[in-house]
């Protein structure tokens, strides 16, 4: 095979390559474009209310803070079965005791001056004692220490991530959430250690803009726009986005975000938190540009996109409304 020939097969393999390194980078487009992520307080492993925007509900979340039952027991199990495997020190120290002893009463055979010749004198036997004091308390010391280090710390105080039961019922449209908020929050009355909240027009008029500020603030990589509109948790996972878009030499832009129609899902409190979950459709153009060379290599620079949505806001009473979670609409 010529030199020429080898050449155009690694220029063949080369664009393949790159198109395949493309593929899981084209799907990640956008604040939201890579499924649920999130928490949504005592609700996030319950599925959000069905609306009119999103008759079929919402995706089940695929990142977030707030373990799953099947995540946690595993976990658990697998903690367990490590502990159980770990030898125990204590344990280790009496054999070596038992192995020690054991080794000087056959010396002792073996010498012929018989099996208990090493604790004939009193003095031995004094010093015998002594020994297992020393290595009893040492023992005991290591127990203690290793045991105050496995206790389970306490989790921070304040954070919305508890679980909790919840069966909700659809709520009202944007158009008249301000007046039909009530049979959403009389849903969220009867999901355990939750209260009902009641929204206002204001409430609703700040969802709307957000959903522009914060898209706006992703497309220019402004990271103290993002910290201000949501919760630490979504800004881990949105600068994990952009952070990676950089290594890869792409940018993400979006543009002209509108809302098309919008219902509310739920509204809640618990523990010194208000939470709202809205269903949204709206319009937004969308592409991922190259930064070097400014070319498109995904989505259209110029034709809008349709995306459904929902969008979980949280705040703490008296506060700002801050995105805690995104999750598609199935």
């Amino acid at each position: 095979m010529s030199l020429i020939s080898l050449a155009r097969r690694g220029r063949v393999v080369a664009v393949l390559a790159g198109a395949l390194l493309l593929v899981p980078v084209l799907a990640e487009a956008r604040p939201g474009g890579k499924g649920g992520f999130g928490s949504r307080g005592s609700r996030t492993e319950a599925p959000p209310a069905r609306t009119n925007t999103a008759p079929n509900g919402a995706q089940p979340f695929q990142r977030s803070a707030t373990p799953s039952p099947s995540q946690a027991a595993p976990a658990a199990g697998a903690a367990a079965a490590a502990q159980a495997a770990r030898p125990s020190m204590a344990r280790n120290l009496m054999m070596g005791v038992g192995a020690g002893l054991l080794g000087a009463g056959l010396f002792g055979l073996l010498s012929g001056s018989g099996f208990f010749s090493g604790l004939a004198s009193l003095a031995g036997i004094l010093g015998f004692l002594l020994q297992i004091a020393l290595i009893g308390g040492a023992i005991w010391l290591a127990m203690r220490f290793f045991r105050r280090r496995s206790e389970p710390q306490l989790a921070g105080a304040g954070a919305p991530l508890a679980r909790g039961a919840m069966s909700p019922q659809p709520g009202a449209s944007m158009g008249a959430m301000a007046g039909g908020a009530g049979a959403a929050t009389a849903a969220a009355a009867s999901a355990s250690h939750t209260t009902p909240v009641e929204l206002s027009g204001d409430d609703f008029a700040a969802f709307e803009r957000l959903l522009s500020e914060i898209n706006e603030a992703y497309s220019n990589e402004d990271e103290k726009g993002l910290r201000d509109r949501v919760t630490p948790e979504m800004f881990g996972y949105f600068d994990d986005d952009l952070t990676a878009n950089g290594r890869k030499g792409l940018v993400d832009r979006v543009s002209d975000v509108k809302l098309l129609q919008g219902d509310l899902s739920e509204a809640w409190g618990e523990d010194g938190y208000e939470f709202a979950t809205v269903s949204m459709r709206f319009s937004l153009i969308n592409a991922l540009y190259e930064r070097a060379s400014g070319k498109v290599v995904d989505g259209n620079a110029s034709v809008p996109q349709e995306v459904t949505e929902y969008w979980t806001f949280v705040r703490a009473r008296g506060g700002a409304w801050r995105l805690s979670a995104i999750q598609p609409a199935a």
